[in-house]
């Protein structure tokens, strides 16, 4: 009986370490932005992608109801994508120059950045499963069902 609560707990204990490992939302701040993003000082004309995987970037504030509603979606796609994308926030009422750089005047607002190519901008809260075909169709390049 007590071999089987340890072995229990164990495994217990070996699922919550893998959940808190997986992925999260990572919040930017501007110079984050450049090192990991794109770095508009250095390339201001041109757009360079600084990341080895495609990412997310979610335009937001804590007191926006539609951001808070994006969440708990947001967490859930860094946890299912895990290795293959990069989910970030950038709050707008900290990072105004960031907001003011893509024109971002109502959130939340998202750009999805694929390692090749442009960028794009979407503005207003998502069904995860729109959000989630977004995701495959413009970073991943699977095709539209």
């Amino acid at each position: 009986m007590k071999k089987t609560a340890l072995i229990i707990t164990s495994l217990f204990i070996a699922i919550c370490a893998t959940f808190s490992q997986a992925q999260s939302v990572i919040e930017l701040d501007k110079q984050q932005f450049l090192d990991k993003v794109w770095n508009y000082e250095t390339n201001p004309d041109t757009w360079v992608y600084n990341g080895s995987l495609p990412c997310v970037i979610d335009f937001n504030a804590k007191w926006c109801g539609p951001c808070r509603k994006m969440e708990p979606i947001l967490k859930d796609m860094a946890r299912k994508y895990d290795g293959k994308i990069i989910i970030y926030k950038v709050d707008v009422d900290k990072e105004k120059e960031l907001a003011s750089l893509f024109g971002i005047s109502s959130i939340p607002a998202f750009l999805f950045c694929p390692t090749n190519g442009e960028p794009r901008g979407t503005m207003g809260a998502y069904p995860a499963d729109d959000f989630e075909k977004i995701i495959r169709t413009v970073l991943l390049g699977e095709e539209a069902e």
